[in-house]
């Protein structure tokens, strides 16, 4: 019979954790049109721990396969489907970033990937060693409530999926917000 008295506590566990400098990047979840608040935020914390931004735009219109010789290639889930030109969105949003960002001080980068967003997003994390993930709400609507019940959000699925902390910016429930990205 164990006696409680004599097992060890919380209180007699010595300490394990050290404290570690964050030296992983931030990883930074972006959709077209999304606000810039998501950007400034990703950006002031990249800032204050002085770790480069990474920026990440996910098409969901396309997968990743492996090809016969081990390379991976991103592929359309729909061949037929109507073409986004995922090199002319990809551009713009690296544009707006470009605009957002050069001339801060931040050391940032963006890339393109492939797939379902929480699960790229993750991959990335895991091969960057990410120190945090940042990902916007989304805007309010019906067609965003109706996309959050077919998918789920971004936001959830990440933190189930990984264990990396992830940051949600709340973005303005309104569309005066767009008017206001400057503030």
């Amino acid at each position: 019979m164990n006696d409680p008295a004599k097992e060890p506590g919380p209180a007699a566990e010595p300490s394990a954790f050290v404290p570690q400098k964050i030296t992983g990047p931030v990883l930074m979840g972006v959709v077209p049109g999304q606000p810039l608040a998501v950007a400034h935020r990703a950006a002031e914390l990249a800032y204050s721990l002085d770790v480069e931004l990474m920026c990440a735009y996910v098409d969901v219109t396309s997968y990743l396969a492996e090809e016969p010789d081990g390379r991976i290639e991103a592929l359309p889930i729909d061949p037929d489907g109507i073409d986004d030109d995922i090199e002319s969105i990809s551009a713009a949003i690296k544009d707006r970033l470009r605009e957002a960002l050069d001339g801060t001080g931040i050391r940032w980068s963006f890339v393109a990937l492939a797939g379902e967003p929480a699960r790229a997003l993750g991959r990335l994390a895991e091969g960057t060693d990410a120190s945090v993930i940042v990902v916007g709400t989304r805007e309010r609507g019906l067609g965003a409530r109706l996309e959050e019940l077919l998918v789920g959000s971004v936001a959830v699925h990440l933190t189930h999926r990984q264990h990396r902390p992830v940051l949600v910016v709340p973005l303005a429930p309104h569309a005066k917000h767009h008017l206001k990205e400057g503030h």
